[in-house]
């Protein structure tokens, strides 16, 4: 099967948490779909559940091959050289297993007690501060920057800058390109000048674990760890920063789901991973490359030949999850593929679910009656970036 006449690819602009009608009806008809993304080659689109896990756990698909290849992306930069994610196992093992002690559930379990007292802490402001309060300005963001910047050693006093810096890697229209490069540039100049300090003065963090790695143990290269650091800082605050505010957007649209888990918080972890499930977080993941002839559901991906993965879609397959459309806090099916699936899985899941676990539980027994101050009007969500979330969401709650 060749690539012709693609349709482009997301399907939709809306910045809201809003899924696509178009991609059930790809799931029903036409599961393996020619798309063209914003930028790069055309490619396949896989929709169905047990698809998209091939193609992000089947070593017949390859990440490495992508570093030849014009793929297919949402964005305009293509990330750093050495980025983990450029990797096929045995290599990506080799850096995965450079970190991977910091992310191991009982490391996250040790950080639980530290997260816990940075939620109470931002919560003891807004409420000093008094309603209506910013979600965002005051509790999303700086949650997960203040943890990851504690875990990987990075100053917190520079959050403003790297905030910058960070959303422009993950613009898709936000930024110029000449603005995302520079920007990019900027952030690796900034974590070289780490690594330089690490040397001078180590210190027992994620940072100056990854220095030694490469200096006494040469298990990684310069632009690995360079890169390593980078993907790090990124990836353990954008993502669960955003869905803090999604996550309680979804629940104050969903009364009856909220009224069930302020009635019984032990919920709490079922309904982050429900939640995982259910919010759009973004669409257009990595290309994978075949590297041999594969058979999926609608057709064979010819060897050479991109595949896109719509795991948002995959978590609303019918034939996976009964009443997919539907946001059930007690759900007790298939585990869902928000945090990816395969060698590339999420190496942050635990810390994200352990943060979103924190905050639910914070917010909802210490803010009681929370709801949005204002209207959806008042709501401002992110443009330009593969990243779904809202930049202000204004709350209050009623007096204790």
């Amino acid at each position: 099967m060749t690539i012709d006449n693609p349709h482009p690819f997301p399907f939709n602009v809306t910045d809201e948490l809003y899924v696509e009608p178009r991609l059930e009806q790809l799931r029903e008809s036409e599961p393996l779909c020619p798309v063209r993304l914003p930028h790069g080659e055309p490619a396949w689109l896989v929709t169905r559940y047990e698809d998209v896990k091939t193609v992000l756990g089947d070593p017949r698909f390859s990440r490495a091959l992508a570093r030849t290849r014009d793929e297919p992306r949402t964005r305009y930069h293509r990330g750093l050289p050495g980025n983990i994610l450029e990797f096929d196992p045995p290599e990506h093992t080799r850096l995965r297993r450079v970190v991977a002690k910091a992310f191991t559930a009982r490391r996250v379990q040790e950080l639980r007690v530290r997260t816990q007292a940075i939620a109470d802490g931002l919560v003891d402001t807004m409420i000093a501060q008094g309603a209506p309060a910013d979600l965002v300005a005051g509790f999303a963001l700086p949650l997960p920057v203040t943890v990851i910047c504690e875990l990987l050693g990075v100053p917190l006093e520079d959050r403003t800058r790297f905030r910058l810096w960070s959303d422009a890697l993950l613009s898709t229209t936000r930024f110029t390109p000449e603005e995302v490069e520079r920007y990019a540039d900027e952030l690796s100049a900034y974590m070289a000048g780490l690594v330089v300090e690490r040397r001078k003065e180590p210190k027992d963090d994620l940072l100056g674990v990854m220095v030694a790695a490469r200096d006494e143990e040469d298990r990684l290269s310069e632009d690995e760890l360079v890169a390593m650091g980078v993907s790090v800082l990124v990836a353990g605050h954008e993502t669960t920063a955003s869905q803090i505010p999604n996550f309680v957007h979804t629940l104050l649209g969903h009364p009856e789901e909220l009224a069930r888990l302020r009635a019984d918080l032990d919920l709490v972890p079922q309904a982050v991973e429900e939640l995982m499930r259910f919010v759009p977080l973004g669409d257009g993941g990595i290309a994978r490359y075949a590297l041999e002839d594969v058979e999926l559901s609608g057709g064979v991906v010819r060897a050479g030949q991109p595949v896109i993965t719509s795991n948002v879609s995959a978590n609303r397959d019918g034939t996976v999850y009964t009443c997919p459309e539907a946001l059930d806090l007690t759900r007790q099916e298939a585990s869902h593929v928000g945090f990816g699936h395969g060698p590339h899985h999420c190496l942050g899941a635990q810390l994200a679910r352990m943060e979103l676990q924190v905050t639910l539980r914070t917010l909802l027994s210490r803010l009681p009656g929370l709801r949005l101050a204002g209207t959806a009007q008042d709501l401002v969500w992110k443009t330009g970036s593969g990243v779904k979330g809202l930049t202000k969401m204004l709350i209050t709650w009623d007096e204790a």
